[in-house]
């Protein structure tokens, strides 16, 4: 092993940690869509509680929140699937320059990482996403979403928690 010369930068890596997380959370997204699929059919549901949570199975062919589900036009699939690829070579770059000491950023990074690679695995090999948790009050329903979407948001949860110092040790920058 060659050691790094004075003054110049380590490589950026992902640590196994970060990468076993983020496989973890495309393992089971892909177990619980392929579960949806095989036991609802498509705009089916399973009620879980009543007037609050139903297992209903939609596909999901536009971005976050359904954002361009309605809109058709040519390379569609396509065109959200290399959106979303960069993106997620975006995270994982910025995720391998994390400092050791930025836990809790590591996590929420590694949580964006597997959510996003588990809904890119549908959107290439499939074209669209498959969305099952419909929670909903009264005639009021929230966008379906599944095990990837919930890894994203718990993730930018924890990295917003990050930013504001919260869980690493450190207080955040204030001026006085």
């Amino acid at each position: 092993m060659n050691p790094v010369p004075a003054g110049t930068a380590e490589p950026r890596r992902l640590s196994g940690s970060t990468l076993g997380l983020a496989a973890l959370i495309v393992v089971i997204d892909q177990v619980t869509k392929a579960i949806v699929r095989a036991a609802i059919p498509l705009h089916g549901s399973i009620t879980v509680i009543p007037n609050l949570l139903d297992l209903t199975h939609v596909k999901n062919s536009g971005a976050a929140f359904g954002i361009l589900n309605a809109a058709d036009f040519p390379y569609k699939a396509a065109v959200i699937a290399l959106v979303a690829t960069v993106a997620l070579v975006s995270i994982a770059i910025f995720a391998a320059g994390l400092s050791p000491h930025q836990k809790l950023a590591r996590v929420g990074l590694a949580l964006i990482l597997g959510g996003a690679a588990g809904n890119l695995v549908d959107r290439v090999t499939v074209g669209s996403v498959v969305d099952f948790v419909d929670v909903y009050w009264g005639t009021h329903h929230f966008w379906a979403f599944n095990v990837a979407d919930s890894a994203i948001t718990v993730g930018v949860v924890g990295m917003l928690l990050d930013m504001l110092g919260i869980g690493n040790g450190q207080k955040p920058d204030r001026a006085t």
